[in-house]
């Protein structure tokens, strides 16, 4: 009898020894699930904190377990973007991608760092391959969608955010998407009025209304007219320009004018001007950049008058634009030679308040010998100091008034006081 309950035991042992061994295994998988869900949270909790230095710490700990972990180095490129490193995030992605270049995340992290960077071209190539990879994501075609809308490729946006609601028809994001698409107003008409006060001769005024329309995302036109009053002679005048805009690009616009002259403005005139806007995410000062480029002709009775101008916009902090232009002027008048004369300006626009969806604006302004050529008086052998500023009320979404207010002092002892406003619409 009990050598029948030894031999029970013994057998008993072995099975006791695997049930044991079987939950220690169990116990210490779910130990590592854990471990690695809570560094995961842990870096989320820095990063939510801004404590880029702990949560970097944390992921070079992990890389240091596993140094052939891309997941592991994924995280790393997030902390580097995040924190706004994006030089070292761009790098560490590239370095993944090169090792496993078929992770549709990835390449979505990489565009993330693009967009950031300014460089929408860039970032729609990268989430073209991370679509390329996993055309059934609704996240990536969302990102996508968000790539094109911010190239100006609004039709391309609104199919890629239609397919990502095909494949998720309850994603908010997709469907917000499409309504950043509807309803924005494509015209926009302006009506304005101005006075030129002289201590040498009577004053001028003129009043214009212009629309402008926007046909496709890359498409745009302009048509103006214009009344002058110099004394008791009136002219006026017509102006119409296009617009494209091409493809991360900048835009490129040309146009011109008639009038009705009576030898007070010009008979005609044509233009052209290219505008490109730069993003400089690692300045610390300059947010952005755009450069401006144009040439314009004037045609009066008497002169031809060639204008060439420059000018650069400095986006700073808190949405304060800082301009510096400079013109060169060719004026030929009939019997006389040729005549080059610079000019200058500069302006700073700022915000000044905001309050229950109104914002109030100001504006700044210096110029030297700087004239605008659109009446005889604008024109000839003279300098001149220009003072002035400005102030932009936002009334609505779609409605706004701008006024401004210049004094110039001109040689001879001649000065100018001029004040306008203008009031614009879209629909």
């Amino acid at each position: 009898m009990s050598l029948r309950l030894a031999s029970s035991s013994e057998r008993a042992l072995p099975r006791i020894a695997r049930l044991v061994a079987g939950i220690w295994l169990l116990g210490f998988i779910a130990w590592g699930q854990q471990s690695t869900s809570s560094w995961q949270e842990d870096v989320r909790r820095c990063a939510e904190a801004h404590d880029w230095d702990a949560a970097m710490s944390i992921v070079d700990r992990e890389i240091a377990r596993s140094p052939n972990d891309m997941d592991v180095r994924a995280w790393r490129a997030k902390v580097l973007t995040w924190s706004g490193k994006l030089a070292d995030a761009e790098i560490e992605y590239h370095e993944i991608l090169t090792l496993a270049p078929n992770d549709a995340d990835d390449w979505m992290g990489l565009a993330t760092v693009y967009s950031r960077e300014g460089r929408a071209q860039d970032a729609l190539r990268a989430l073209d391959r991370a679509v390329a990879l996993d055309p059934k994501r609704a996240d990536l075609r969302i990102a996508r969608a968000g790539a094109l809308r911010a190239l100006g490729a609004r039709e391309d946006a609104k199919l890629e955010f239609n397919r990502a609601l095909d494949l998720d028809p309850m994603n908010a994001e997709g469907r917000k998407g499409l309504l950043s698409l509807r309803g924005e107003p494509r015209q926009e008409l302006r009506v304005g009025v101005n006075t030129d006060l002289f201590n040498f001769a009577d004053a001028n005024q003129d009043e214009g209304i212009s629309l402008i329309s926007h046909w496709t995302s890359r498409w745009s036109s302009s048509v103006a007219a214009d009344g002058y009053h110099w004394g008791d002679t009136n002219a006026e005048k017509f102006v119409a320009s296009l617009t494209a805009r091409l493809l991360g690009q900048g835009a490129l616009t040309i146009g011109g004018a008639a009038a009705h002259d009576n030898g007070v403005i010009p008979k005609d005139e044509a233009f052209f001007g290219y505008d490109h806007g730069f993003r400089l995410p690692r300045a610390k000062f300059v947010r952005g950049l755009e450069i401006v480029y144009g040439q314009h002709w004037y045609w009066y009775t008497t002169a031809r008058i060639l204008t060439i101008n420059e000018m650069a916009l400095l986006y700073l902090p808190r949405d304060w634009i800082w301009s510096l232009g400079l013109t060169e002027a060719r004026s030929h008048f009939s019997g006389t030679g040729v005549d080059w004369q610079p000019s200058g300006m500069t302006r700073l626009a700022f915000p000044i308040t905001n309050w229950e969806g109104h914002r109030l604006g100001g504006n700044l302004f210096f110029a030297v010998g700087t004239e605008n050529f659109a009446q005889v008086d604008q024109i000839g052998e003279f300098s001149s100091q220009t003072y002035g500023g400005g102030l932009r009320l936002q009334l609505t979404a779609r409605q706004d008034i701008t006024g401004f207010a210049a004094y110039q002092r001109r040689s001879q002892d001649r000065t100018e006081s001029s004040f306008g406003f203008t009031y614009g619409i879209r629909f």
